[in-house]
């Protein structure tokens, strides 16, 4: 990890270094996502079967491309009980504290007599995307179907690639089935977002896309938003823990691993104002690291975008903190919850030292499905919000709408548009 003493230049290299892992700055795969999703779009399920015994090594066909009821049942059997109580205990977790969420539609009637109002709706088809193999997560299923299921949507179509047997990740069947989704397709990758952007003889077309993916998985829902809605694109995950003198290093040492385990681009910082912690936290990452399971990927993220920063006083800590808006951010100070309310830009925020960032990946409830790279700055955890669309209502009488016809028309003559002003005005040309 690298240990800087904080300045105004040094922050913005930092920042500068962390920007380069965004999806978007990944410009060479870009014309290889495209061809593929044009491929898709243009081809259907035959571009689908293509692509997936391409990159999967499964000879995919109508026959075998939706998991059957079986498979979920074998799957869902073949997981111990022990984790499917605790995945069930999750579930519950999230849909309790996503309900939370619900807004309601309204209704406001004026002393005019016009009526003006909001209807709130839930997104029809939703498509969901889960990861396979190695990157396979089985607590993103649930993350991302819940608030879903919350909002009401009618449909939620599942797509995850197979392995080369045509098997799905167990793990990721069983947490399907424990939220309720069944409609699962065995389509993995770019050409997953784009069957399900644009839709295919197989599998249905959706109005939102959600969920994780590679890097070729997030520069196809790139390329399909504008035709369909998407979450976010997500770049790689990182942490940032904030700490003074009161943290303990060897909890701090292993949060920050607990992220950048994840994969090579995951970054890990911790901003402090003590350098006794700094230096402690670096012994105790170091010796921790040589014992690790993830050992080649945790030296790779560290070395590359792991950051110790050390500030002068706790508001240049925050204002650092706020600059590089990370979208896991644990506060570790001897007054968490003040220190909280200086902090502008977040994903999600954990508090003292027993409020680790896997709590909230597995169990809390909040949504796990953050924004990345900065954009905690102007984005939100994923949640019922995102699978919900607003209507507005407007109902005016005639006399309410006479009050106000001259203000409306002169507005509409400013801007040079005659037809506007004159569907005002034709309503009262007998008057």
């Amino acid at each position: 990890m690298k240990k800087i003493l904080l300045d105004e230049n040094n922050i913005r290299d930092v920042l500068n270094e962390l920007l380069k892992r965004s999806p978007n700055h990944y410009g060479e795969y870009e014309a290889i996502v495209q061809n593929i999703v044009t491929d898709v779009r243009n081809g259907g399920d035959d571009a689908v079967f293509e692509y997936t015994l391409k990159f999967d090594k499964f000879p995919l066909s109508k026959n075998n491309i939706r998991v059957t009821e079986r498979e979920i049942e074998e799957a869902y059997e073949s997981i111990s009980p022990e984790y499917i109580a605790v995945m069930k205990e999750a579930f519950e977790n999230i849909r309790n504290y996503h309900k939370m969420q619900v807004r309601n539609s309204f209704i406001q009637t004026n002393e005019n007599g016009s009526i003006l109002g909001q209807r709130i709706t839930p997104i029809a088809k939703v498509g969901v995307y889960v990861p396979g193999g190695k990157a396979a997560y089985p607590s993103s299923t649930l993350m991302n179907i819940v608030p879903a299921l919350v909002a009401g949507c009618e449909r939620i179509i599942m797509c995850t690639p197979p392995n080369a047997e045509g098997k799905v990740n167990p793990g990721t069947l069983a947490a399907a089935k424990i939220a309720g989704v069944s409609e699962i397709y065995k389509v993995g990758g770019a050409q997953a977002i784009a069957a399900m952007a644009y839709g295919t003889e197989s599998i249905p077309k959706v109005d939102k896309i959600v969920g994780p993916g590679n890097i070729f998985v997030a520069l196809a829902k790139k390329s399909v938003y504008g035709y369909v809605s998407i979450d976010s694109i997500a770049g790689p995950s990182e942490i940032l823990v904030l700490a003074d003198e009161t943290a303990t290093p060897k909890f701090v040492a292993c949060d920050l691993m607990s992220q950048a385990e994840h994969d090579e681009m995951a970054s890990a910082i911790l901003v402090t104002t003590s350098e006794e912690l700094a230096d402690s936290v670096i012994a105790e990452v170091e010796s921790r690291v040589l014992k690790a399971k993830r050992k080649d990927i945790l030296e790779k993220s560290l070395s590359r975008y792991g950051f110790v920063l050390i500030a002068d006083s706790m508001e240049h800590a925050i204002e650092t903190v706020n600059n590089i808006a990370s979208e896991h951010l644990e506060i570790v100070t001897k007054n968490p919850f003040e220190t909280m309310t200086k902090v502008k830009n977040a994903g999600a925020i954990f508090l003292g030292e027993y409020s680790s960032e896997p709590l909230g990946d597995y169990f809390a409830g909040p949504n796990h499905v953050l924004p990345t790279n900065g954009t905690a700055k102007f984005f939100s955890p994923l949640s019922v919000d995102d699978f919900i669309k607003k209507s507005s209502i407007i109902n005016y009488s005639r006399e309410g709408l006479k009050e106000i016809a001259e203000k409306i028309e002169l507005f509409a003559e400013e801007e040079g548009l005659e037809a506007h002003a004159n569907s005002i005005r034709v309503r009262f040309e007998n008057d």
